[in-house]
C-alpha cells in the first residue's frame, strides 16, 4: 500500500515550486561542506589527467595495455578500501562519541596523507600502497550528504541543496586537470624553465600533488574552525574548534562588534511563556548558526536495529545505485585512458599476433593520444558543461519532473554515450599518426560525446542522492544508511575499472578497442530497468517510541 501511495504520488507529477539560490537555509554553513567537498574531486580528477604517463615513466618497458590495466587498478584501489571502511565510517559518524565533523576531519586529513605519498611515489606498487590509504580512510561524501540533509530538512530545498555536492564536484573537474596537466612533469615539459631543478627531476609528479595538499589543509582548516556538529546526539557538547573559530572571528571584528540581545520569536518553542533571564550574545560569526541549542530537541531517543535497516525499497534503490555507481566510475576511469591511448597507426605491427584485421565499423584500435594538458583541457570541457546545467537547467527541470521522473529519464542518456565513445577514434584528424589527434572535427566530437554523459549525470546523480537520502526507514540511521550507500557505490566503482579496465587492455592488443565501451553500454541499460523498481520515500518509514515529528 505504501509502495503504491508512493508511486501514484509520482504519477501525478511529483512537481515542486522552483526554490532559488537564495532560499536556502544555512548558506555559511552548507558553503564549509562545499570546501570540504571540492577537495577530493580536485586531487582525483588532477592525478588522473598524467596517471597514464605517471605509470610509463614508473616501467617504460612496458606495453599500452598493461599500463591501461594497470590505472584502472590504481583507480580502483581507492575505491576499494572505500568499500571496506565506508560503513564503519558511517557507522562512527552516527556515534554520539564521535558523530560527523570528526569523521569528515579523518577523510580530509588520510586524502592529504596519500595524496603527498602518490606525489612522491617511485613505483606501481608505492603508488597503489598511498591510493588505497586515502579510500581507507576516506567515508565523506556519505557523511557529507548526511549533514546536508540534517541542515536542510525540508524536501522543498533538497533538488538545490543536494545538487551543491555535484556542482563542487564539476568545480573540481575543471580545476584539478588543468592544474595536473600543468604542472606534471615540470622538468620535461618546461626544460628551459625547470629542466635543471633536480627536485622536479626526481619527482616528477609532486608539484600538482603538493597544490592538492594544500587544498586539503586548507578545506581540514575551515572544517575545524567553522563547521557546526549536526548529529542530534552531540548538540550542545563542546567543540574546541568552533570555540577558537569564533574567538579567531571576534578577533578580526574587534572594534565593530556590539553586544545585543536575542528576541523571542513566534517561531520559538515555548513562545508566551514565562521567560527565562535574557541572554546576551557577542555578534554571532557569518558560519555560525543563530540558535539557542538549549531549546533544541532530538527527533529520536532510540537507534534503529541496523538488521531493521534494509527494507525492499531500500534494498531496490542500493542495487539502482550500485549499477549507476558502475558505469559511471568505469567511465570517469577508461576516459582518462582512452584519451591517452596512442592513435592507430598502419605502419605499427598489433600488439599481439593474434590480433584482429581492422574491419570496421566494430573492429578497429586506437584512442586519441592526448597529452596531460589536453587531457586536462577535455576534462575542463566536461566539468564546464555540468555547472551551466546545473545552475540553470536542473532546478527548474527538477521542479517539473519531480525527482524520480528526472531520474529515470536521464539515465537513459549514459547507454547512448557508450556506445559512441570508441568511434572517437575514428574522426579524422588535422596530423597523421602517430601525431595526436587534432582539430575542429576532433574536439566538436569530445564536447558532443561529453555533452551527453554530463547531462545524463548532471540530472541523474542529484536525484539518485535524493531518493537514497529519503528512503532512510529511520532518522537515527541516516548517516549509516549514507555509510552504506557509499559502500555500494565504492563496490561498484572498484568492480568497474578493474573489470573494463582489464577488458579494454585485452581487446586493445586484439584491436577491438570498443568492446569495453560497449559493455559499458549494456551497463548502463540495466540501469535504467533497476530503476523502474524503486519509489522515494519520506525518510520516516519505521517509528519507534519517542519519535518526534519535529525538524
Amino acid at each position: 500500500m505504501e509502495q503504491d501511495t508512493a508511486r501514484a504520488n509520482d504519477c501525478r507529477g511529483n512537481a515542486r515550486p522552483v526554490v532559488s539560490w537564495r532560499d536556502l537555509p544555512k548558506k555559511q554553513q552548507l558553503f564549509v561542506l562545499t570546501l570540504a567537498r571540492l577537495s577530493e574531486p580536485l586531487v582525483q580528477t588532477s592525478l588522473q589527467s598524467y596517471m597514464f604517463y605517471q605509470l610509463k615513466w614508473f616501467d617504460p618497458t612496458l606495453s599500452d595495455s598493461v599500463i591501461s590495466s594497470q590505472a584502472g587498478v590504481l583507480h580502483a584501489s581507492f575505491t576499494a578500501a572505500q568499500f571496506v571502511t565506508a560503513m564503519l565510517w558511517g557507522r562512527i559518524a552516527d556515534s554520539s562519541h564521535f558523530g560527523r565533523k570528526t569523521v569528515l576531519l579523518i577523510g580530509l586529513g588520510g586524502t592529504l596523507l596519500s595524496c603527498l605519498g602518490f606525489g612522491f611515489a617511485t613505483s606501481f606498487w608505492q603508488a597503489l600502497v598511498f591510493r588505497s590509504l586515502g579510500g581507507m580512510t576516506n567515508g565523506n561524501v556519505g557523511v557529507l550528504r548526511t549533514m546536508i540533509s540534517e541542515i536542510v530538512k525540508e524536501k522543498k530545498y533538497q533538488s538545490r541543496a543536494f545538487l551543491l555536492l555535484p556542482m563542487t564536484y564539476n568545480i573540481g573537474v575543471i580545476i584539478g586537470p588543468i592544474l595536473g596537466g600543468v604542472l606534471s612533469d615540470l622538468a620535461g615539459t618546461y626544460p628551459d624553465q625547470f629542466g635543471q631543478v633536480e627536485f622536479f627531476r626526481r619527482y616528477p609528479y609532486a608539484a600538482p600533488n603538493l597544490l592538492s595538499a594544500f587544498f586539503l589543509l586548507s578545506a581540514m582548516a575551515s572544517t575545524w574552525l567553522c563547521l557546526d556538529e549536526t548529529l542530534d546526539t552531540r548538540l550542545g557538547k563542546r567543540d574546541m574548534g568552533r570555540e577558537l573559530g569564533r574567538k579567531l572571528w571576534s578577533f578580526a571584528n574587534k572594534g565593530s562588534s556590539a553586544a545585543y540581545m536575542r528576541l523571542p520569536s513566534e517561531d520559538d518553542p515555548g513562545f508566551g511563556a514565562v521567560p527565562p533571564s535574557p541572554r546576551y550574545h557577542s555578534r554571532p560569526s557569518p558560519l555560525s548558526d543563530d540558535l539557542d541549542k538549549s531549546i533544541v530537541r532530538p527527533r529520536f531517543t532510540q537507534r534503529l536495529a541496523f538488521r531493521r535497516i534494509f527494507t525492499r525499497n531500500v534494498t531496490l534503490t542500493l542495487l539502482a545505485s550500485f549499477i549507476v555507481g558502475f558505469h559511471i566510475g568505469t567511465f570517469n576511469s577508461l576516459w582518462f585512458v582512452f584519451l591517452s591511448t596512442p592513435v592507430y597507426d598502419p605502419s605499427k605491427p598489433p600488439e599481439s599476433p593474434n590480433g584482429f584485421a581492422r574491419k570496421l565499423p566494430f573492429i578497429f584500435t586506437g584512442g586519441i593520444g592526448l597529452q596531460p594538458r589536453e587531457v586536462g583541457a577535455a576534462m575542463a570541457i566536461l566539468g564546464a558543461l555540468g555547472i551551466f546545467l546545473q545552475l540553470t537547467i536542473y532546478p527548474w527541470l527538477s521542479a517539473r519532473l519531480g525527482t524520480i521522473r528526472s531520474w529515470r529519464i536521464f539515465l537513459l542518456f549514459f547507454p547512448f554515450t557508450y556506445f559512441l565513445v570508441p568511434f572517437l577514434s575514428l574522426v579524422p584528424s588535422s596530423s597523421d599518426p602517430p601525431h595526436s589527434k587534432d582539430g575542429v572535427a576532433v574536439w566538436v566530437s569530445i564536447a558532443g560525446v561529453l555533452a551527453m554523459q554530463v547531462i545524463g549525470r548532471t540530472f541523474a546523480l542529484p536525484a539518485q542522492t535524493i531518493l537514497v537520502n529519503n528512503c532512510t526507514p529511520h532518522p537515527s540511521v541516516l548517516g549509516t544508511l549514507h555509510g552504506i550507500g557509499q559502500s555500494v557505490s565504492s563496490l561498484a566503482r572498484t568492480v568497474g575499472p578493474i573489470l573494463c579496465g582489464f577488458l579494454y587492455g585485452t581487446t586493445l592488443a586484439y584491436g577491438i578497442i570498443g568492446a569495453a565501451w560497449w559493455f559499458l553500454s549494456a551497463i548502463a541499460i540495466g540501469g535504467f530497468l533497476a530503476s523502474l523498481l524503486v519509489w522515494e520515500g519520506e525518510g520516516h518509514e519505521i517509528w519507534l517510541e519517542g519519535d518526534s515529528e519535529d525538524g
